[in-house]
């Protein structure tokens, strides 16, 4: 079995990077990939919440941007929890585990 996924799309919104005392770094932020829907023959945005550590959550946070149109391979993880009300959460995101910048000025390298 491969749990692999790679998308391109647009960051939804500035990355929000949180440092750990154990010296980890996680950055997280959403992109909206768009498709094709045949059905109603239209364009349909689908949005992803994405997770990046350490060196690789240090260079998103400093050149990802709102808008900024990247490239993420990674693999689809899922979280749960109990909500203050005692129900069972989930939500599922994207670990990556490459960056690649594709738009907007001298960054436009990758990042692995």
């Amino acid at each position: 079995m491969i749990n692999s996924v790679v998308l391109v799309g647009r960051a939804g919104q500035d990355p929000d990077m949180k440092y750990f005392e154990s010296g980890k770094v996680k950055t997280t932020f959403s992109i909206a990939v768009n498709r094709w829907d045949s059905k109603t023959k239209a364009e349909v945005t689908d949005w992803f919440n994405v997770e990046l550590w350490d060196k690789l959550a240090e260079v998103a946070g400093e050149y990802v941007k709102k808008g900024k149109l990247v490239v993420i391979d990674g693999k689809l993880m899922s979280s749960k929890w109990n909500d203050a009300s005692g129900a069972q959460r989930e939500r599922f995101f994207i670990r990556a585990s490459h960056l690649r910048l594709l738009s907007g000025g001298k960054s436009d390298q990758g990042v692995a």
